[in-house]
């Protein structure tokens, strides 16, 4: 890579992916090529760190690859008409469901993410656009309170901010692609959510010093443990 302190890195997607065009990111000041797991299928991703691998011998400074694992994705379950309208202050049920036909009720089909919430914790949905805040726990289900209004359609991500939830960094899905990311001999593996030190070492073990570890910081757990 340059001798610089700062290392640009760039997510290639469909309008980058071609030797041409990666040649020419690489020209404008690339040294960090990231593969998104969550996107593209294994050909793709594979095809791209050739074409990474085949022009990098023809620079003046190695180039690096990493692997952006997608991490474990927790989603809210499906509505009957796909979607419910959240109204400002007014309160949703969150039940342990794949789905679910009342406007009123929030399917989440994630028992141990259920367990641990509690009256106070903030939810974030559907990339941060839209907030509730648990006010309840009956015993049956919970009760939340919609901080700003807006559409909630099926399957939309769920993201609690301040609460360690009793998941592993590393799903199945990422196993795969971890396994197949080290086949293509990338530099670096980025572990997504990332909460305590243990979601590290199993990662270090599977890993065994083919490629260094990138831990994203998106948890305050992960502060906490720093």
């Amino acid at each position: 890579m340059r001798n610089r302190l700062c290392k640009i890195v760039a997510t290639v997607g469909p309008a980058s992916s071609s030797p041409s065009m990666l040649r020419l990111i690489h020209d404008a000041g690339v040294d960090i090529f990231r593969l998104n797991m969550s996107h593209g299928g294994h050909d793709k991703l594979a095809s791209i760190a050739q074409s990474i691998r085949d022009f990098e011998k023809t620079t003046a400074t190695p180039l690096a690859i990493f692997a952006d694992l997608q991490g474990p994705k927790i989603r809210t379950g499906a509505f009957a008409a796909g979607s419910i309208k959240l109204r400002y202050g007014a309160e949703y049920r969150l039940v342990h469901s794949n789905e679910s036909a009342d406007e009123d009720t929030i399917p989440i089909p994630h028992k141990e993410l259920l367990d641990v919430l509690k009256p106070g914790d903030i939810l974030k949905l559907d990339d941060g656009k839209l907030q509730i805040t648990v006010t309840e726990n009956t015993g049956r289900h919970l009760v939340a309170r919609a901080d700003t209004p807006g559409i909630l359609s099926n399957r939309k991500g769920i993201n609690v901010p301040g609460r360690r939830l009793p998941i592993s960094a590393m799903t199945d899905k990422d196993r795969e692609d971890l396994d197949f990311a080290l086949g293509l001999n990338v530099d670096y593996i980025a572990l997504s959510f990332v909460q305590q030190p243990d979601d590290v070492r199993e990662a270090r073990e599977l890993i065994k010093g083919r490629a260094g570890i990138i831990s994203k910081i998106e948890k305050p757990s992960a502060v906490e443990h720093l």
